[in-house]
């Protein structure tokens, strides 16, 4: 091989470190000399050099300064450009958390990832109307059940119908500990039952009461008129107890008494012990029984801790379901005329074809909730046994069930804008005016279901926080002359969860790259996050004010967990207005100076390009950033553009991304080439390769550090930090990525797509033989060495080493440069590279595993020709 060969190709850009041969002492002390310095020998020569150097001057003429000067200059120029570069490598996010801090980007990616299963619920958010369910006719027990979810204006005084408890004990369905609420009631005569509004609590205990006053009525000559009835709450447990004990109170032997108190009204106290005690022995003089039902939370806490109280479990979904379904087939088929059908199906056949419907994968998705509460398992009884009767078609099935979770989410907001309305003023004192007392009270539960729409699968201390922040904002914007009193010592997140339907359990978040344990907080349903977001955006327009104010303060939160997860919530919300969310969200952030807004900022257009309504528009603003925005517009653009939705095709994200990193030479080719990067994890890689090596090509020099700043960040990057689909990582997901999270893409790539190999090795070749590029290039190489093997000696990258380093090493000076590095490795002072994997390492270069050699003379040729077109361009 000639001199020319071994040196590969001659050009300025060539490496300089193995040029003495692969074993050369004097390269691998020249690399040893970059990473860790003389300092000693610099210090004690310092001085001599300096007086050589005047020596030297004084009998110099002056063209010999010159050129000496000119040289000099040069090298300062090359060591300038070597830095430059370096920076194009630097985290996008390094700006925002110090440069020697850590970056959370893969945090960012894999909290996106979670974010956006949660909004995928099997049907775009626009996809229901609830004005089609005012108006529907479905039978008549459904246009009944549609209006009984709406809270009433209050329970008033009366008998409980004897019919309305004889269907009750038909339909009636136990929660868990059934029993032991009915001998505590027998027991103590009074029960105070603890549940969340809509779980079947008053149902539960006119069952209660219905069974325990039927066994006192079974007992005595005759039965008392009215068995059970319900109290107003206006006069409280003092008033059921005066009742109970005045002149005609022989009325009330043997009776059952349900009282429900309302205790999240401003004003509201909770009896005390002693009144309870007092309405029991007034109930035991009368062999009478009372139950008190009340809502779970802070208010509550006191009387549920004594001795009356208990909490009431909900009914099981499957038998509550099964129990509605087989009430509304039989009071169907019971009332069909003779002759009327064709054919009549048997009862246990319509059953199980509803039953099987229920169970099924569209309706399951579409109705999206883990659990039904009564009204809903009577919603959707009604909606299976219209269809297998043949009055309900598939696709209104579909909507109806789509309705439950609308339902739910507009009952949680309508009963808060009724309650404020009623909201007392507080005497004015000297020093301010009137005070609206209770105003964050009353707002912390929407709040809390709000933050937890908007951070479901966070930590449960991250989403609570967020909830008191938008309490604050939302008493601000309702009352804005008073600062609203936020009570430290109230809450209670056993009934948040309660109240909001959710779940705890026990999860990991991310801490500096690190996971740690921590209670994560849910929905329990698919469906409710897109509902209550529906219903906030569409239905309150006031809210949106302090919503768009909260969702900035989250931008600035520094946990990924928090800003990515509202990001992909702000971008559904745009979805649903996007002139508003663009206006007041979007546009600010993307104007702003802080890495982490603009990302945010363009993972809320991404989020809003992912729906077909919106992908066009999206197009259009991301493509007018790239060419004519600010410099701030063209960075959240180039990251919009990152995630491969914000273009029509690949070949447009690659010509905005060129735009944007070329234009004002280069100010913006990190951010470019990170985003350029990010594509390689979508199927059209090989095109991205090719752009890359094109713009390696290119006569302009900002293309080429486009294309080479790339090519050093695939090898830096790890796979985790790019993937966008929320299913590739997965444990049990079919996906090519789903064990490679922590490798380093290049890697990944060589290992799964091996027709990748030879483009990616031709890139990092040219990056290792550019001279403003071959320092940081080499670094990347070292990185991708140690990924072998992990530290407890099993295997990490080696089948990604084993398909890419002998693409690497096709020629002698490659060679020769890979055994330099591993020497530098070996003796590394800190990390020293252990021989046998040093061998193992140069082996799986040059004699690979099961792979052909590849033909040296073709290779040479191209890689020449290359060098010198470098020389020629810079």
């Amino acid at each position: 091989m000639s001199d020319d060969e071994r040196a590969g190709g001659g050009g300025g850009d060539a490496v300089e470190e193995p040029s003495g041969g692969p074993s050369s002492d004097d390269g691998k002390k020249a690399g040893d000399g970059r990473k860790a310095g003389d300092g000693r020998r610099a210090g004690d020569d310092k001085r001599q050099d300096r007086e050589d150097k005047r020596e030297d001057d004084e009998g110099r003429s002056d063209d010999e300064k010159s050129a000496d000067d000119e040289e000099a200059e040069k090298e300062k120029e090359r060591e300038r450009a070597a830095g430059r570069f370096k920076a194009y490598t630097r985290d996008p996010l390094a700006e925002d958390e110090g440069e020697e801090g850590p970056t959370d980007l893969a945090a960012a990616a894999r909290t996106r990832r979670a974010t956006r299963l949660l909004f995928d619920v099997g049907g775009d958010l626009n996809r229901f109307d609830r004005s089609y369910f005012n108006r529907a006719h479905i039978g008549d027990n459904i246009n009944l059940l549609l209006g009984s979810r709406r809270p009433g204006a209050g329970m008033r005084s009366g008998p409980v119908p004897e019919e309305e408890l004889r269907r009750l004990r038909r339909a009636h369905v136990e929660p868990e500990g059934y029993v032991r609420l009915r001998n505590a009631l027998r027991a103590r005569r009074l029960l105070v039952l603890g549940a969340a509004p809509g779980t079947g609590r008053t149902s539960t205990a006119l069952s209660l009461l219905d069974e325990v006053t039927a066994a006192t009525a079974n007992g005595t000559d005759a039965a008392p008129v009215a068995r059970v009835r319900r109290v107003d709450s206006d006069g409280g447990v003092r008033q059921l107890a005066e009742t109970l004990d005045d002149e005609g109170g022989q009325t009330w032997h043997g009776t059952g008494h349900l009282l429900e108190l309302s205790l999240d009204r401003p004003g509201a106290l909770p009896p005390d012990e002693m009144d309870l005690d007092e309405l029991a022995a007034a109930l035991a003089r009368r062999e009478a029984f009372a139950v008190i039902v009340v809502t779970v939370g802070s208010a509550a806490n006191p009387l549920l801790a004594g001795r009356y109280g208990m909490l009431c479990p909900p009914a099981p979904t499957d038998e509550l379901l099964a129990t509605r379904l087989r009430e509304r087939l039989e009071e169907r088929v019971a009332g069909e005329r003779a002759g009327e059908r064709d054919e009549d199906t048997p009862l246990e056949d319509l059953l199980a074809r509803a039953e099987d419907l229920a169970g099924g994968e569209e309706v399951t998705d579409a109705v999206g909730l883990d659990d039904l509460r009564p009204a809903e398992a009577e919603l959707l009884a009604s909606l299976l046994a219209g269809h297998v009767l043949g009055d309900v078609s598939y696709d209104d099935l579909l909507s109806g069930c789509r309705s439950i979770a609308a339902e739910q989410a507009q009952e949680w907001f309508a009963g808060v804008d009724r309650a404020l309305t009623a909201l007392p003023a507080q005497p004015e004192r000297a020093d301010r005016g009137a005070v609206r007392s209770g105003t964050a009270t009353l707002f912390h539960p929407v709040a809390f279901r709000i933050a937890l729409a908007v951070l479901g699968g966070a930590s449960h201390s991250a989403v609570a926080t967020a909830a008191h922040l938008l309490t604050w904002e939302l008493s601000v914007q309702s009352d804005p002359d008073t600062t609203p009193a936020r009570p430290l010592f109230c809450d209670d997140p056993e009934a948040d969860v309660a109240l909001s339907r959710a779940a705890l359990t026990d999860g990991k978040v991310e801490v500096e790259g690190h996971d740690v344990p921590a209670r994560l907080v849910f929905y329990r349903g698919s469906a409710l996050p897109s509902a209550v977001l529906t219903e906030l955006w569409d239905r309150h327009f006031p809210v949106r004010a302090p919503v768009v104010r909260w969702l900035r303060q989250l931008a600035d939160d520094p946990r990924s967990q928090v800003w990515m997860r509202a990001a992909v919530a702000a971008g559904e919300l745009c979805v649903r207005d996007f002139d508003h969310g663009y206006t007041e969200l979007v546009r600010p952030l993307a104007e702003s100076t802080a890495n982490r807004r603009l990302i945010f900022a363009a993972t809320t257009l991404d989020q809003a390009a992912g729906h077909d309504s919106h992908r066009r528009t999206v197009h259009r603003l991301i493509g007018d950033w790239s060419r004519k925005g600010t410099a701030s517009q063209r960075w959240t653009a180039a990251w919009a553009l990152g995630y491969g939705n914000a273009a029509a095709t690949t070949d447009d994200t690659l010509d905005a991304l060129a735009r944007i990193g070329v234009r004002d030479e280069g100010e913006l080719v990190s951010v470019a080439s990170h985003n350029v990067v990010r594509l390689l994890v979508l199927p059209d890689a090989g095109e991205v390769l090719a752009r890359m090596a094109e713009w390696t090509h290119h006569k302009r020099e900002p293309y080429q550090d486009l294309g080479l700043a790339a090519t050093v960040r695939s090898a830096l990057t790890t796979v985790d930090e790019l993937l966008m689909d929320p299913d590739s990582l997965l444990d049990d997901c079919d996906s090519l990525w789903g064990n490679c999270g922590d490798w380093p893409l290049a890697l990944a790539l060589a290992a799964i797509r091996p027709e990748l190999v030879e483009p990616m090795a031709d890139l990092m070749w040219t990056a290792l033989n550019t001279a403003r590029s071959k320092d940081v290039a080499l670094d990347a190489l070292e990185e991708l060495l140690r990924s072998a093997v992990r530290k407890d000696g099993t295997e990490w990258t080696r089948p990604g080493l084993a398909a890419l380093l002998p693409a690497l090493a096709t020629e002698e000076h490659d060679r020769r440069r890979l055994d330099w590095l591993l020497r530098r490795m070996m003796k590394d002072p800190e990390k020293p590279l252990p021989e046998p994997k040093a061998r193992d390492l140069w082996w799986l270069a040059v004699e690979p595993e099961d792979r052909p050699r590849q033909a040296g003379p073709r290779q040479d040729r191209t890689r020449r020709e290359r060098t010198r077109e470098e020389e020629r361009y810079g």
